[in-house]
């Protein structure tokens, strides 16, 4: 290496050596945070730490960028002294409480950083008198819907069908699921939020003002604070539900049966959810592989109703009783997970899962996609030969088409039929690998343009996609440069996205590769 290099990999060696001592010591000074909830690259439990909420292995690898320290907070004077610090000592924060976002941004940073993992902030707090509950955001899925079953079987709450995603990230960028046809998002629930602003203060809805508010359900939460906790509501639900999965081959009828799907799932009666998945399954030949349509379900009522239901609706179907089964509602949120039916309900609690390397992408489709088109796009399943590769299409209809695009900042409300979500995965890392199936999803990507919506081409911010556009240098954004993104993310809800974070953080401290951008930088 000549002499200069390493005179420069010195310098800029010495230099965060010195900014992350100087940043812990102003955490020390400036709050009571136990050593043992600061990890530094010197920890014994460093990695372990970092890699435990770490989901998509794309960003585990030996050469991706690591934080130099990871704050785990126990209270939120910690969050606090941590913004603080941060500021202080020019030091990027990256805010953590699942690790399931696409492409790693609560994780990785290309500029030095630090990690406010909000793991030991988990706790609920279940009102079953005034059905509402305080869920602080390092809690998940699977500990939310936990809590709700252990004070009520006739209370639930619309999120989504993975019990270890964080609530931080879920509610803030608005959260779908099984419910959402009777009762909306996620976020069409949040009634209150705590949020510590750029200053450390601490905000309530009264404090922060309606236009915050508004932002940071549906617009990501990760632009405007921390999110330390979500006051929502809670809706009821049958004590009995009934669900069922019946799968379909291309030579059982299935692109007859997807193609019809797709005028039915969104105009059927809101109690009934039918989601679709798309898959290519090893046949009874071997080394060949066949087209599975599956098609899943959640009826908020008893097997008679739904069989009634989709006789009427969907007669093509045939569905029969033999199909379905009756279950309370907390059963049903394992039966979507995978979990056997054996599993005893504490494995909700369960926060650990097997990180993957895998890519995803969105879409949504306003016009029912033609058979010749479903016909095609069979063919791409049978291109990934190590990996696996899937298409979950979710229906929208029911209340979804009541509530009006700019009511929070998530806009794909009425005529969408359905959400496309794209995810390819592999086992194993290294360039020619990861190369492949990237290649392999932005050509499919490609290939539906024609069938879904246009201008913009919509996504949903929750399935983060860099392909959409980014600034790669974890710097300051542009607006043209986040327009790119932010577009097809928030529609026209985008500008007062970038209104409100322009008031609340002017100088955009809170930043990452797709935050939204302040115009006054």
């Amino acid at each position: 290496m000549p002499l200069f290099l390493i005179v420069l990999f010195s310098f800029s060696w010495a230099t965060l050596v010195h900014t992350r001592e100087s940043f812990l010591q102003c955490l020390s000074l400036h709050s009571d945070i136990n050593a043992r909830l600061i990890y530094t690259q010197n920890s014994s439990s460093y990695s372990s730490v970092l890699e435990l909420s770490a989901r998509n292995a794309r960003f585990s690898t030996p050469t991706t960028p690591k934080p130099s320290v990871i704050v785990t907070p126990s209270h939120v004077s910690h969050i606090q002294a941590t913004i603080n610090c941060s500021r202080e000592h020019d030091v990027q924060i990256r805010i953590r409480s699942g690790g399931h976002d696409y492409e790693g941004l609560s994780y990785v940073s290309p500029v030095p950083f630090v990690i406010l993992d909000l793991i030991n902030l988990r706790s609920i707090d279940v009102d079953k008198e005034n059905n509402t509950a305080w869920i602080q955001a390092g809690a998940t899925i699977g500990e939310l819907y936990y809590r709700i079953a252990e004070k009520s079987t006739t209370l639930a709450f619309p999120a989504g069908v993975c019990p270890t995603v964080g609530i931080g990230g879920h509610f803030s960028g608005g959260g779908y699921g099984m419910l959402t046809r009777k009762f909306g998002l996620a976020a069409d629930q949040i009634i209150d939020a705590h949020l510590v602003n750029v200053d450390g203060r601490i905000l309530d809805r009264n404090s922060m003002g309606e236009d915050l508010f508004w932002a940071i359900r549906g617009g990501g939460g990760a632009s405007f604070g921390v999110i330390v906790a979500w006051k929502v509501k809670l809706v009821s639900v049958p004590s009995i539900v009934t669900v069922f999965t019946v799968k379909k081959t291309l030579e059982e009828n299935a692109t007859k049966l997807v193609h019809k799907w797709q005028s039915v799932a969104e105009k059927i009666h809101e109690d009934l959810y039918l989601r679709l998945l798309l898959k290519a399954v090893p046949s009874s030949q071997e080394g060949k592989r066949i087209i599975q349509a599956s098609f899943t379900s959640l009826f908020l009522g008893r097997i008679d109703q739904l069989i009634a239901l989709m006789q009427e609706s969907f007669p093509e179907f045939g569905l029969v009783k033999e199909d379905c089964i009756e279950m309370s509602w907390i059963q049903s949120t394992l039966y979507f997970a995978g979990i056997p039916h054996n599993e005893s309900f504490d494995i909700l609690l369960n926060r650990t899962r097997t990180a993957f390397f895998f890519k995803g992408k969105s879409d949504y489709v306003k016009e029912p996609i033609p058979e010749i088109a479903l016909e095609g796009l069979w063919q791409w399943f049978y291109e990934v030969e190590h990996g696996w590769f899937q298409l979950i299409f979710s229906p929208y209809g029911g209340i979804m088409d009541e509530i009006t695009e700019s009511e929070t900042p998530f806009p794909h409300r009425a005529g969408n039929l359905f959400n496309i979500h794209y995810e390819v995965g592999w086992g194993e890392e290294d360039a020619s690998t990861s190369q492949k199936h990237i290649s392999f999803m932005r050509r499919l990507y490609k290939y539906m343009e024609p069938y879904v919506s246009k201008s913009p081409r919509a996504a949903y911010m929750n399935y983060r996609d860099l392909d959409l556009g980014s600034n790669n240098k974890g710097n300051y954004t542009s607006y043209r440069q986040a327009s790119s993104w932010g577009l097809k993310y928030f529609k026209n809800n985008f500008n007062r996205l970038i209104h409100v974070k322009s008031m609340v953080d002017p100088q955009n401290f809170f930043r990452h590769e797709q935050s939204i951008p302040s115009l006054l930088r």
